[in-house]
């Protein structure tokens, strides 16, 4: 649980490529800290869940009070990511 808090902390930071990488490495970190903590741990389920997040991620920004993303950003990729180990 407090990785998940972690991560949600870093995502607030991220502004560059450079950022994203960085949670990218601390996003592999998290599943092979805790494998059985994430609902998508092999890369198919992982991929599958990404495509769901992403056909519904307006939903996601609505629910959260954000407006939908009409311009990614790098941390809207991270966003993407960090859904991806939990979307069912």
């Amino acid at each position: 649980m407090e990785s998940r808090v972690e991560l949600h902390e870093q995502i607030e930071q991220i502004k560059s490529k450079e950022d994203l990488a960085d949670f990218v490495s601390a996003l592999k970190l998290d599943l092979e800290a805790d494998p059985v903590g994430w609902e998508n741990p092999t890369l198919g389920r992982f991929l599958d869940a990404m495509e769901r997040w992403i056909e519904s991620m307006d939903n996601y920004y609505k629910n959260t009070g954000q407006p939908p993303v009409e311009n990614p950003t790098w941390r809207t990729f991270a966003d993407i990511l960090l859904a991806s180990k939990m979307y069912e």
